[in-house]
């Protein structure tokens, strides 16, 4: 998960319907899930953080813009009316989740290591929370063959391309316009944590990345020299049981 600031309420009071507020968010966020990065150009839903409906809804906090984030169709199914704890979860808008979540090149979202009590709890309760735990997905195609057609198969999809760009960075020392289409390729595929980790040893290239996702930076989250992420986090929206991490 992407840390970001989502930043004040661009609006007086609550959102009349809570989807007016999708524009603003795109436009602080991005088009991409708060949860699984991907880039999602359609059906990226408001997600209600705290859920609107079910037994454990809260239809008080439907119309506030505190209580949003974006998600994809997967992301937002799986987290469903779920209950929220904030300060058993971490999230994207208040926690570094860079620093709690490694992410594989098989395509696996796991708990990064040597997390201490009560993060050990709290970051599979998180990935189980919007499904980011789960395992691949695969059908036939009309050819008998076999397919992956899940978020995993789409986090391996990325951490190839990303590696791939790398090898272009690399094999052009000093080339400005190749780092410049590497940018451009993380921004179009989304999957900015998995972009992070493979350019792991390039700062400048880090930097880059931090800042051509909107609401990275301004999160606090990196430090703007080495790229190391800070922990924890800043929570520069003041956001109830935030800087957990």
């Amino acid at each position: 998960m992407r840390p970001v600031k989502r930043g004040p309420s661009p609006r007086t009071g609550d959102f009349e319907s809570y989807r007016d507020a999708r524009p603003f968010l795109v436009a602080r966020l991005g088009l991409y899930c708060s949860y699984c990065e991907r880039r999602v150009v359609t059906q990226l839903a408001v997600e209600h953080l705290q859920p609107k409906d079910g037994p454990h809804g809260r239809p008080d906090l439907k119309g506030r813009w505190e209580n949003y984030l974006l998600a994809c169709v997967n992301c937002n199914s799986t987290k469903g009316d779920k209950r929220v704890v904030f300060k058993e979860l971490l999230f994207p808008d208040r926690d570094n989740t860079f620093v709690a979540l490694t992410y594989q090149a098989d395509g696996k979202v796991e708990p990064a290591q040597g997390l201490a009590d009560p993060l050990r709890e709290m970051t599979p309760a998180t990935l189980a929370l919007t499904g980011l735990d789960k395992r691949i997905s695969e059908a036939r195609d009309e050819n008998g063959r076999l397919i992956a057609i899940d978020r995993v198969a789409q986090r391996m999809e990325a951490w190839l391309l990303a590696e791939s760009v790398r090898e272009d960075v690399t094999s052009n020392p000093g080339n400005e316009a190749v780092r410049r289409l590497a940018v451009s390729n993380a921004r179009e595929n989304g999957f900015f944590s998995i972009w992070m980790t493979v350019f792991t040893d390039d700062p400048d290239m880090r930097n880059r990345l931090i800042d051509a996702f909107d609401g990275t930076r301004a999160s606090g989250c990196f430090d703007p020299a080495t790229t190391l992420p800070i922990s924890p986090a800043p929570n520069p929206d003041a956001l109830a049981d935030g800087g957990k991490v």
